[in-house]
Order: structure tokens, then sequence, then C-alpha cells
């Protein structure tokens, strides 16, 4: 029966005929192209009118990237509904910005450290939260984010509700969000590569039999206790080291930026509108609901109808696109070449 289950799902995850080596070129080439030209968009400062807004769009667009990415390993590949992973968002901008503050260490190992430090949490969240299952594990989470949330309003080294003043970064003015563009940039790269191989691997192969079917994934000889802790740690480093890279760039940490529900519902709603399991769904809906969000704020403003606007047309993509974007076009064979990454 191990065997049959290990067959059935190595068969599922290989395509029925695998892409010819040309193809396989193409696209290595087109994403080349597409990223060359993200590491060379800080240098039209010159000529690039609303050059600091556009910067500021696509650096957020690369965190949400990254934290959507991330998420995907546990929501979508091993199939558990977090409603906290901002918790360790809010880890790695604290520990990034405390020790910027405390210690005067380099913004770039401290958005690291925070990542390192919201992989050992992981672990141990990861140890009490999934003994759950299903809606069970989500209240959890939901439970765990709140707890956090009033624990950080309350603790007065972290500067409790109000938060903690972080030092202005030491940029020139005209270049001062260049730096945060390419941390972003390289976060979210790392992410998606993350996720890639982890999709790719045997341990993915594991995350989506117990997504499939856990019991049986069991029985299969997976221990399935230890892969969905390494898949909630593993997804907890880059929502952490954004959330550092955040933090500086805002020059404040403060709960209600970092501990909101409203950060881990667009992580979810970004995976499921772009596709949930895929490498490239979580990129095509960040990019999305981003874009959407930008359309109806610089068409609406800030208003209820804003609202309105953005929710109908993300529930238009989900009744449209039942699997997500990637997922629903992949398997009706209309997915273009770029996005096919799995």
């Amino acid at each position: 029966m191990a065997k049959q289950t290990v067959d059935e799902l190595a068969a599922e995850r290989a395509p029925a005929e695998p892409p010819s080596p040309r193809r396989v070129e193409g696209r290595a080439i087109a994403l080349g192209v597409v990223l060359l030209f993200l590491l060379l968009v800080p240098l039209f400062q010159p000529v690039l009118d609303r050059y600091n807004y556009v910067l500021q769009l696509m650096l957020v667009t690369f965190m949400w990237i990254a934290m959507a990415s991330s998420w995907n390993i546990i929501g979508g590949y091993a199939g558990y509904v977090s409603l906290g992973h901002n918790v360790f968002f809010a880890i790695g901008g604290y520990v990034a910005g405390l020790l910027l503050v405390r210690y005067g260490l380099s913004p770039l190992w401290t958005a690291i450290l925070g990542g390192v430090v919201a992989v050992l949490v992981g672990l141990v969240l990861g140890l009490i939260t999934l003994r759950t299952r299903g809606p069970a594990f989500i209240i959890s989470t939901i439970a765990l984010l709140l707890m956090v949330r009033l624990w950080f309003d309350n603790w007065d080294y972290i500067g409790g509700s109000n938060g903690v003043s972080l030092p202005l970064p030491p940029f020139p003015t005209p270049w001062l969000k260049a730096p945060f563009y390419y941390a972003m940039l390289a976060a979210a790269v790392g992410a998606v590569l993350l996720s890639y191989r982890i999709k790719h691997s045997k341990f993915g192969l594991g995350l989506r039999a117990i997504s499939q079917d856990e019991i049986k994934a069991e029985v299969a000889g997976i221990n399935t206790r230890l892969y969905k802790i390494l898949a909630f740690a593993s997804s907890a480093f880059f929502v952490a080291v954004v959330g550092g890279i955040w933090g500086y760039s805002l020059s404040y940490l403060r709960p209600t930026v970092f501990l909101a529900l409203l950060v881990a519902a667009e992580m979810v709603l970004m995976v499921f509108i772009g596709g949930r399991g895929t490498v490239a769904g979580p990129v095509v809906g960040a990019v999305l609901l981003i874009s959407v969000n930008e359309f109806s704020v610089a068409r609406f403003g800030s208003s209820e109808l804003n609202i309105v606007v953005t929710g109908g047309l993300l529930l238009a993509a989900l009744l449209f696109f039942p699997e997500g974007i990637v997922g629903s076009l992949r398997n009706h064979g209309r997915l273009p070449r770029i996005l096919d990454w799995d």
C-alpha cells in the first residue's frame, strides 16, 4: 500500500509529456529577462515619473510575493490553512528592529537573524498547533495571532501599542527606496526558489500526500508530524525576513502594522486566487491583488466602494478559476509557458 501511494503521487507529479529542452531553455531566458528588467528599474530614476511611488509599489509587491510563496508551503503543499502566519512577520520586524536599535547591527544581518528566530519559534509553535487539523487548526492559528497581538500591545520592552521608532536609513534622498527595493526583490526570489525546491523534492511529495489524505500518508510510512512541523517552520523564514526589511523601511514598529488579521487573510487570498499548491500561483495572486487594490484606490479612493469593487473582482476570479488562476489554466492546457514552474 505504501508503494502504491508513493507511486501514485509521483505519477501525478510528473507531467504527462516532459517539456522539451528547447521549451525549458526558452522559459529560463524569459524569466532571466524579467529578472534583469527588475534589477534595472531603480536605475531609471532620472527619467521615470513618480519614481518613488513606482519603487514603493514594486517593493510592496515583492514583499507579498515572498509572504504568499512562503505561506503556500504549509497552506498549499501541506493543506494546513494558517490564519496566524503574520506572527512571523512581526517576529522578523521586531527582532530585526530591536537588534538595530539596541546593538547597532547591520540591517542586512538583522533581517536574516529575524528569519532564523522565526524558524525556531515556528518549530515550537508547530509542535503545539499542528496537533490539530482542519477547522480546529485554523481556529488555533487565529487564537495564536490574537494572543501574540495582546502580548505585544502590553509588552513595555518593545514599546507596547506605541511601538518602537527606528533610525532613518542613511541613504541619499533620491535613492532612499532603492536598497529596500533590492532587499525585497532578493527575498521574493529566495522565497519562490525555496517553494520550487520543496515542491520538486521528496519532502514536497510527502507534503502533497498529507494534503490529499493524511491517514493514508501515515500508512505509507511518511512521518506526517515531522513533515508538517518542518513545513510550518520553513514557511516562517522569508515571512520574517521581509518583516525585518519592512519595519526598517517604515522606520517604526507597531503591533497594528504586523499583527492585523487582514495581513494573514491577504496572504491566504493571494495563494487561493493565484493557485494553491502551485509555485507560480502565489506570485500571480500577489501581483493581481496588489494591482486591483491600487486601481480601486486610484479610481474610488479609500472608501467602502473601493472595498466592494476589490471584493467583487476577487470573487469573480475565484468563481471563474476555482483552482486558482494558475491551476485552472494548467488544467485546461492554457497556462503560459513562462508560468509553468510545476
